[in-house]
């Protein structure tokens, strides 16, 4: 596989997976910590108030990073860390952190890409109605300007949220993630709210940062029909436009799709449709989460074929998925750059040998992907880098500490870092490039 020379090799966390001092130093509550701390919400009771205690190791964090050579590290920033309310008075403890996190990275030789929004709501806001509150939207505007009036000088890679299905349908649908609210009409709300709140910092972000690269990040599915029945076709299509098409349509085009508002029907009422349009503020790039297959028909959901590989979280292993959602984003929005924002897998882990863990599914699965997305370049689509979730074991929201995305093993007990095969085959490949 050869990529382009000025392709970015990365890795990506997000705050309150791996930071821990989930209290510490005048940080907020955020929705997690009240989620995770609620009996029966997460596997095991886990919570993120140690996780991989990032807070205080970051330092060699970063020199891991660098020993494999990686070009760039997407993280995100604990909301109620720099504002402790959500709004009003900022938190300098919070703020020097993430000052202190940008120079490592930079002294190593590794650009930042910051996520604003991975999850860790304010429980202040929340309070409010967090993102079913329509005021929801200016408090996100104000804590953008705090971010990036703070960081700007230094980050020039933004992306204001990361999967916004998530925030809203596993959080306020589904009830899965926090706040564990399970409401359809209240799910779109949030939905709204993350595309116009999105759509509003872009211009913000621009107008703060030189040379802001600004994007988004969607998770997307690569959804089939389960057979050639055409009922099953055309559940497969609806499933699509729920669950990818709802965000990028209005980031590309400023308007909801058409099948899925006609499903939806009453559930939307409130929403303002033209409001929407504002979502299509130009960007950068679109970064793109990817996992997995779903296959669906007319009765909806279908497990994987018997024969399929899967990983420990049940996901179906589909390389060929990530290409064809690769040229799809092309073909119908033309983003200006992709990034793949996120990519990997968990499996369960043997125990280290030679100061190394042997990783060989999760290390064929990131080779495996890595050769759809150099074939997805030679289509033509402008993927400019790659990201692989994850750079630690860390706290895996509702699975606890049960599921290992990383590359680098943590060990929960003493927080040792070390690596995996998939980190070393990480290493070289890089280097051979």
């Amino acid at each position: 596989m050869k990529f382009p020379e000025d392709f970015l090799w990365g890795v990506a966390t997000s705050s309150y997976q791996i930071e821990g001092a989930s209290l510490e130093d005048n940080r907020g509550e955020c929705i997690w910590h009240r989620f995770s701390h609620t009996p029966d919400h997460v596997f095991n009771d886990d919570n993120g108030d140690v996780a991989c205690d990032h807070y205080h190791r970051y330092p060699e964090d970063v020199a891991l990073m660098q020993s494999l050579g990686v070009h760039g590290y997407r993280f995100s920033v604990s909301w109620p860390r720099v504002l402790p309310q959500g709004i009003g008075a900022a938190n300098p403890l919070g703020l020097d952190f993430y000052d202190r996190v940008v120079d490592e990275l930079l002294k190593a030789n590794i650009t930042p890409y910051l996520t604003l929004y991975h999850w860790d709501l304010p429980q202040a806001l929340q309070d409010k109605g967090g993102w079913a509150n329509p005021s929801v939207v200016d408090w996100f505007l104000e804590y953008t300007s705090v971010m990036t009036s703070r960081l700007g000088d230094r980050v020039k890679h933004w992306a204001t949220h990361n999967e916004p299905w998530v925030v809203a349908f596993l959080g306020h649908q589904i009830g899965l993630h926090a706040p564990g609210i399970q409401d359809l009409p209240t799910a779109l709300k949030v939905s709204h709210h993350l595309m116009v709140s999105h759509g509003k910092a872009v211009p913000l972000i621009r107008s703060t940062v030189a040379d802001a690269q600004v994007g988004i990040v969607i998770d997307q599915v690569y959804i089939e029909a389960a057979s050639e029945n055409e009922a099953d076709k055309q559940a497969a299509r609806l499933e699509d436009s729920l669950r990818n098409l709802w965000f990028l349509d209005p980031v590309f085009k400023g308007a909801y799709p058409a099948d899925a508002l006609a499903h939806y029907g009453a559930a939307m009422d409130g929403i303002d449709l033209d409001e929407v349009k504002v979502a299509a503020a130009p960007i950068d790039y679109l970064g793109m989460n990817y996992y997995a297959r779903n296959l669906y028909s007319a009765n909806g959901s279908v497990p994987p074929p018997p024969d399929a590989p899967v990983t420990a979280m049940g996901w179906e292993v589909y390389p060929r998925g990530l290409y064809n959602l690769l040229v799809r984003a092309n073909e119908c929005y033309s983003p200006k750059a992709v990034y793949i924002t996120e990519n990997g897998a968990a499996y369960e882990d043997p125990a280290p040998e030679n100061g190394v863990i042997e990783d060989p599914e999760r290390q064929r699965y990131l080779e495996l992907h890595f050769e759809q997305t150099a074939l997805a370049i030679e289509a033509g689509v402008p993927v400019k880098g790659y990201f692989v979730w994850s750079f630690l074991d860390n706290f895996e929201w509702a699975y606890g500490y049960s599921q290992r995305f990383g590359i680098i093993h943590v060990d929960f007990e003493t927080l040792q870092r070390t690596p995996k095969r998939s980190a070393l085959y990480l290493k070289d490949l890089i280097a051979g490039q």
